[in-house]
């Protein structure tokens, strides 16, 4: 967790300084990283947030980079990652729990996301089509208000 944190805290750091490049490796390495010990974790919540943190800030990247196709992907990456973990069988319950608990969050910045920069084909697919519809048959989801 430490080697995530100073190396998500060293992107951070190039970000706000504008050196994009350099932050984009960072954020990069800060990913790989959450990913490989995504299931290894000892606290489950600290290993979804840093996935989640991860691709979040890739997405604000791309957006400050003028790309935000490549913004949708990284969004939409990390919300299927937590569906696909909230309903695998082999993984903890805590890690399960953890995905459910962040989905809300991926959700809505997904939702944000299609607001202020339209739908992208991975978000169509993702989430079926338009923010509004994804919206109301949401809802109706057993995961809905489930957080």
């Amino acid at each position: 967790m430490e080697h995530w944190k100073r190396t998500i805290e060293r992107a951070n750091r190039c970000f706000m300084a504008g050196e994009l490049v350099d932050a984009r490796e960072a954020y990069l390495q800060a990913l790989a990283l959450a990913q490989v010990l995504f299931e290894r974790w000892a606290d489950a919540d600290e290993a979804v947030a840093a996935c989640v943190i991860s691709h979040h800030n890739l997405a604000d990247l791309h957006l400050r980079l003028n790309q935000p196709e490549e913004s949708a992907e990284y969004l939409c990456a990390i919300h299927q990652r937590l569906l696909q973990t909230m309903q695998d069988p082999r993984l903890s319950p805590q890690l399960r729990e953890a995905a459910l608990r962040q989905s809300s969050k991926t959700y809505v910045e997904l939702l944000n996301f299609i607001s202020d920069h339209g739908e992208y084909p991975r978000t169509h697919r993702l989430l079926g089509g338009t923010a509004a519809q994804t919206d109301a048959s949401t809802r109706n989801s057993p995961y809905y208000g489930a957080h």
